[in-house]
């Protein structure tokens, strides 16, 4: 879209893209997508923005739930964020997830949207007990990469900054962004798409803070065990999803403001 002027914009995902880790259930989630649209609307006062994304939802779930309303919102502009959730499983086929990421880029662009997405960084740099997933997450990216280039996706890089490692980047459960975290990859999405006053300040590390006192080694990761990775075995186990009896928290194209 010449000068970034994009006027529907339409977010696709899970619970990155809802924004859990950017607010919460009582006051409200923002996430990046949001603050996506916020760049976007600096642009252009006149975007209408939808985000379609559910927590919990697995690569193939966004795409049987998400594409189609997506398409018949008619976006110029869309981001797909999807893939995290499937890497955590016990069973994941690098090639069945971005397969399913590539059908999305393929039909939407095929719509004429120009379509946005990012890479994932290596969840074992900030969290011990998930280096085993290292070689998932390498392997995603490299595809999600080559089908974007494929298309004519645009793709954050959002895995490579050093800054991705910083612990206030993250909440506590080390899985979704903060409110920071979120910030920076709605500034990496407008510089991969070029919106104009876009840079690469996103990359840069965060402003030095005195080390706190959270601990580490092998107590503090016993205690972010017992604090999430159980209770997400837990529903795993018992076949349920966070993102159980949840729909759309902005299924049409508004003008852009809290939702």
């Amino acid at each position: 879209m010449p000068n970034g002027e994009y006027l529907r914009y339409v977010a696709l995902g899970d619970s990155q893209t809802e924004g859990l880790g950017d607010g919460d259930d009582t006051v409200g989630l923002r996430g990046f997508a949001d603050r996506f649209a916020e760049h976007l609307a600096a642009v252009n006062p006149s975007l209408r923005y939808a985000n379609l994304a559910v927590r919990g939802r697995l690569a193939g779930q966004v795409r049987a739930e998400q594409l189609g309303p997506a398409l018949a919102l008619r976006p110029d502009l869309a981001t797909v964020v999807a893939g995290v959730n499937d890497i955590l499983r016990p069973r994941f086929d690098a090639a069945e997830v971005a397969g399913q990421l590539e059908e999305m880029f393929a039909a939407l662009t095929a719509s004429g949207a120009h379509v946005a997405t990012v890479t994932f960084p290596d969840l074992g740099r900030l969290v011990p007990l998930a280096r085993p997933v290292a070689p998932r997450i390498a392997d995603l990216n490299d595809r999600i990469r080559a089908a974007a280039a494929r298309h004519g996706v645009s793709v954050a890089e959002t895995a490579r900054p050093v800054a991705v490692t910083d612990p206030r980047m993250w909440t506590t459960d080390r899985l979704h962004a903060s409110s920071v975290g979120h910030e920076r990859i709605a500034a990496a999405l407008a510089h991969a798409v070029g919106l104009p006053g876009s840079d690469d300040t996103w990359t840069h590390p965060l402003p030095q803070q005195v080390p706190g006192a959270g601990g580490s080694g092998l107590a503090a990761e016993l205690r972010w065990a017992a604090a999430f990775l159980g209770p997400w075995l837990g529903r795993r186990l018992r076949g349920r999803s966070s993102g159980d009896g949840r729909t759309a928290k902005r299924p049409a194209l508004l003008p852009f403001g809290p939702a």
